[in-house]
């Protein structure tokens, strides 16, 4: 991706265009953008879950285009973002140990559970038991939001 700064506004191209027009008269088959002020979008890396790209700006010190990268703010308190990550966490443990409920149902009619399904849910409540204490022990918003819940799957 390219762009120009043109009257005014920042213009973007997937490449340089066949056609320019300025100031200078009508300009075909472009080799040279930045002779014209044609010039890269550069896409800074980020973290989506606690931050998001602004509008494109001129970078001069680089001669590039590029997208400031903007802090999130959450209107929730620390302990709102704890209640939903654990929330969301109990949840994904909760459908992984649905999955073995019908051994403890039957166990419950005289068939007794096969005993590593037992150790199986028993370390899955403990997994999430330790991960809800870890994002108890959060101080930050930002640090509730980016931490990452398992892949249960």
């Amino acid at each position: 991706m390219i762009a120009i700064q043109h009257e005014g506004a920042i213009k973007k191209f997937t490449s340089l265009p066949k056609v320019w027009k300025d100031d200078n008269g009508v300009h075909l088959n472009i080799t040279d953008g930045q002779a014209f002020g044609f010039y890269p979008i550069v896409s800074p890396s980020y973290n989506s879950a606690t931050q998001y790209l602004g509008d494109l700006e001129w970078d001069a010190d680089s001669s590039t285009f590029t997208y400031p990268v903007i802090d999130r703010t959450w209107s929730q308190t620390v302990a709102e973002l704890k209640e939903s990550k654990i929330a969301n966490l109990k949840s994904l443990y909760n459908r992984k140990l649905s999955e073995t409920d019908w051994y403890i149902i039957r166990s419950q009619e005289g068939t007794s559970a096969p005993q590593d399904v037992l150790d199986a849910r028993a370390a899955l409540r403990t997994d999430c038991t330790t991960k809800e204490g870890e994002i108890n022990a959060l101080t930050t918003k930002k640090a509730v939001v980016s931490y990452s819940l398992p892949n249960l799957d």
